[in-house]
């Protein structure tokens, strides 16, 4: 049977670290096609034993990608990828859950618009990218190797490494002067989001950020410089992101890109109501123009909260002196016997995003655009983690649940990369009409 993790999410490591082949997409089905009802499908009828063999076989033949990684800043130096350790993605875990290939992610968080900030961000940017190479080029290239091409993902799988991708979240470590860009897709950029929390250059994001002076729509979508962009990635044949993009930012982006673009960890608004997830006009918009939504499995996108559930963990932290979470994993005896009781209670009352939560999200999104616009991320790392699937070791998980929704093996392909590969194919067809349009 499948075993999901049972340990109390509270005291997971990710809670330690700082707070996907063919051609032309398909267009898009009407609204409410709907797949076949799941109790007349195989999974229904199957025992236990019975869904876990059937996955298992199904997961060691498909390509598996998560498109949403984060890594710290000391990656592959202090942090060695290739050893088991307190971070949701190792290559250890990679290779326990079978989990193939990963987006490792170049992060810089909105920062100030000026000279300074703008050069801060690109060494934050290059410190990472250093560290995917690192780990690629010099400490592990005989278990994982990057890819730079959808191509290069299925060489290097057949080959049975691991493979490594990158991308970009926030443009903003990019900085303005576009004429740069192609630094960026050399050193293996295939993604990258115009915006993160907070309105940037580019246009305006999901999530305002008060501090940095966010007060409503500054651009009312995508600015000027950010149109711009939107030209100059699909002429390097960089697929765009529009996960962390405003409402208007993303549909502005789908629709003024020549390709088809990705949201890397957007889950879907029907199903949670939270700013940074994509409503059913947004999804039916990005699948008709041969785009994927990457269902991200963090926790807040995936349930939301009541605010009675934030308010109750507040007053438990306050009460055991608690202002970080490496203070709850200092707890000891009794004290850590008396949170890791109260916590339960808690999360009896107000129970945390599951597996089963998370794969609703991919359910509506392949119900409302088709199989062949949805895929998966986890975000691990940058806060992603549902119980069943907290981190890499348990990505089987998700293939369970999905043989047990009656998922077809074709399906779960897709899911798992298939359309991911196939949206890099078309981003790389057109980079390269541009080229011989410019006569480049």
């Amino acid at each position: 049977m499948r075993i999901p993790s049972r340990t109390a999410p509270w005291t997971l490591p990710f809670l330690l670290v700082a707070i996907v082949t063919l051609g032309l997409a398909s267009c898009a089905p009407d609204a409410g096609q709907e797949r076949e009802d799941p109790a007349a499908r195989s999974g229904a009828n199957m025992s236990e034993e019975e869904i876990l063999e059937t996955a298992r076989e199904i997961h060691a033949r498909v390509i598996t990608i998560d498109t949403h990684v984060d890594i710290p800043t000391t990656f592959a130096s202090e942090v060695d990828p290739g050893v088991r350790g307190e971070y949701q993605n190792d290559l250890p875990k990679m290779r326990e859950g079978g989990l193939d290939a990963a987006f490792f992610i170049v992060y810089v968080g909105q920062g100030e618009r000026t000279a300074e900030g703008y050069a801060a961000a690109n060494r934050t940017a290059m410190s990472k990218f250093d560290g995917i190479r690192r780990m690629s080029y010099e400490m592990y290239p005989d278990q994982i190797e990057l890819a730079y091409s959808a191509e290069d993902v299925e060489r290097i799988h057949g080959e049975g490494k691991l493979v490594a991708l990158i991308g970009v979240e926030n443009a903003f470590a990019l900085g303005t002067d576009l004429s740069t860009w192609a630094r960026y897709h050399e050193l293996g950029a295939r993604y990258v989001s115009l915006t993160h929390n907070g309105h940037n250059d580019f246009g305006d994001a999901a999530v305002e950020v008060a501090r940095l002076g966010d007060d409503g729509p500054e651009w009312n979508g995508l600015s000027p410089l950010g149109q711009e962009a939107v030209a100059e990635l699909n002429r390097l044949g960089i697929m765009v992101d529009v996960s962390h993009a405003g409402r208007e930012t993303m549909l502005q982006t789908v629709r003024l890109s020549r390709a088809p673009v990705i949201a890397s960890h957007s889950s879907m608004r029907a199903v949670a109501d939270h700013a940074r997830n994509l409503d059913d006009e947004q999804l039916r918009v990005l699948a008709e123009a041969g785009g994927v939504a990457q269902a991200t499995a963090l926790g807040a996108f995936v349930r939301v909260q009541p605010p009675e559930r934030g308010e109750q963990v507040a007053a438990l932290r306050e009460r055991f002196g608690i202002t970080s979470n490496a203070g709850i994993g200092a707890l000891e005896g009794a004290d850590r016997e008396n949170w890791d009781r109260e916590m339960a209670a808690i999360e009896d009352a107000f129970p945390s995003a599951s597996l089963a939560d998370f794969i609703d999200h991919i359910e509506h999104a392949v119900n409302l655009v088709g199989i062949d616009h949805v895929g998966i991320s986890s975000d691990f790392d940058g806060g992603g983690g549902v119980e069943g699937w907290m981190d890499a070791s348990e990505t089987l998980n998700v293939t369970v649940e999905l043989v047990r929704r009656g998922f077809s093996e074709e399906e779960i392909r897709k899911l798992w990369g298939g359309n991911l590969l196939r949206v890099m194919r078309d981003v790389e067809r057109v980079a390269s009409e541009i080229r011989e349009e410019s006569g480049s």
